[in-house]
């Protein structure tokens, strides 16, 4: 019998480690957390602010499933600011997180033994999003010195009868790359020429975007207009917790995406909609800030991980991760990552959680304080060095 889909997921591991890092600070020890893309910042006065009026004003109850239309009114204006693009509000669903308008956007495209293709390593998740939805991944390998990266000519080689999307992550997790500008037109030129109703269609996470250090961070919308488009407010404007983020995707994937959303989730939180409305309209002086203070935590950790012994070929352009090469130290990432955070209180993420061409790696993320880092990276290499 085929096994159920509940046995069948894996677990999240680094929020295994998070939750255990947890556990031992309600214990009363002293934890610092470098697992998870979490944002120390509070989130812009102007969003908390919108929030405040939003629950007095009475923005309590549901809105249209895919999102109070002001709101996708404000996303197409950041689109046509931001990249000069024409996207229509009625392309747009605001969803319940990032994560969420993947599920909803896999449910809509893929049938059951339909094929997408992945970087191997890549984030954690799309796996069992994409399983979910009935499709199975076919994973390419990626090198280091490509920022761990599809290359065109491996996702033109890897393209199959069953293939129905190639998914793209630029700024990455959890190496934190920037796909190319003439990688991304070429990706979405194997896009091109193939209707949708059979793909491959162009999948572009792009939940980072305004985290990037050496340069723009390109849309795939700038290359293909009928391709979907990932992206949300978590990381740029510190609303991890608000859960709330939108999918840009072909008007005749609208339909099925709207009947999804009513069923699943009905609708995206209103309050956290109207706070999202301000950080677009209000909040990127604030986002410019973090995103800067993000550069120079870069710069630290990178700094710290190779005087620790960690091996960094390419340096992360963009989000707020570091995958580091801890081959010196181990082959096992995952019990490497749970002795790290027993003998020196300090909670990282395993590479195998990325896939297995991240074996023997470990992810470190910045978006913590530079004290933290700093402190995070001494008791490591002490123990390290003891070990």
């Amino acid at each position: 019998m085929p096994r159920l889909l509940s046995q069948t997921i894996k677990p999240f591991l680094s929020m295994e480690i998070a939750a255990r890092a947890q556990a031992m600070e309600q214990a009363g020890e002293r934890v610092i957390k470098l697992s998870l893309g979490q944002p120390d910042f509070d989130p812009p006065e102007c969003v908390r602010l919108a929030a405040e009026k939003a629950m007095r004003d009475g923005h309590n109850g549901y809105t249209h499933s895919l999102g109070c239309l002001e709101l996708r009114e404000a996303i197409a204006a950041y689109y046509e600011e931001e990249y000069g693009l024409n996207i229509s509000p009625e392309r747009i669903a605001v969803t319940s997180g990032s994560s969420p308008a993947m599920l909803l956007l896999f449910f809509a495209l893929l049938e059951q033994g339909d094929e997408v293709i992945v970087c191997n390593p890549r984030y954690a998740c799309y796996e069992s999003l994409i399983r979910a939805a009935g499709g199975s991944l076919r994973e390419i390998s990626v090198q280091e010195q490509d920022g761990f990266q599809l290359k065109p000519a491996a996702a033109q080689n890897a393209l199959g009868p069953k293939t129905r999307a190639i998914l793209l992550n630029s700024p990455s997790n959890p190496a934190g790359a920037l796909v190319p500008r003439a990688d991304l037109r070429a990706i979405a030129g194997l896009c091109a020429e193939s209707s949708l109703e059979r793909g491959p269609v162009l999948v572009s996470d792009e939940i980072y975007h305004g985290l990037a250090y050496d340069g723009r961070a390109a849309s795939a919308l700038e290359f293909l207009d009928n391709c979907c488009v990932l992206d949300g407010f978590s990381k740029r404007y510190a609303m991890t917790g608000w859960r709330l983020g939108w999918l840009v995707a072909p008007p005749s994937f609208i339909p099925a995406i709207t009947a999804l959303q009513q069923n699943f989730f009905i609708c995206a939180g209103s309050v956290a909609q109207q706070a999202g409305l301000a950080a677009l309209r209000e909040a990127g002086p604030e986002a410019r800030r973090m995103a800067a203070e993000y550069d120079c935590r870069r710069l630290l950790l990178l700094r710290l991980l190779r005087e620790a012994g960690f091996g960094v070929q390419s340096s992360p352009a963009g989000a707020f991760y570091v995958l580091a090469d801890a081959r010196a130290f181990g082959s096992d990432s995952l019990a490497l990552a749970w002795e790290l955070l027993e003998k020196t209180k300090v909670a990282v993420a395993p590479g195998i959680d990325f896939g297995s061409g991240a074996e023997g790696y470990l992810r470190f993320s910045y978006a913590g304080s530079r004290e933290n880092i700093e402190e995070a990276l001494l008791r490591i290499k002490k123990y390290l060095a003891t070990r």
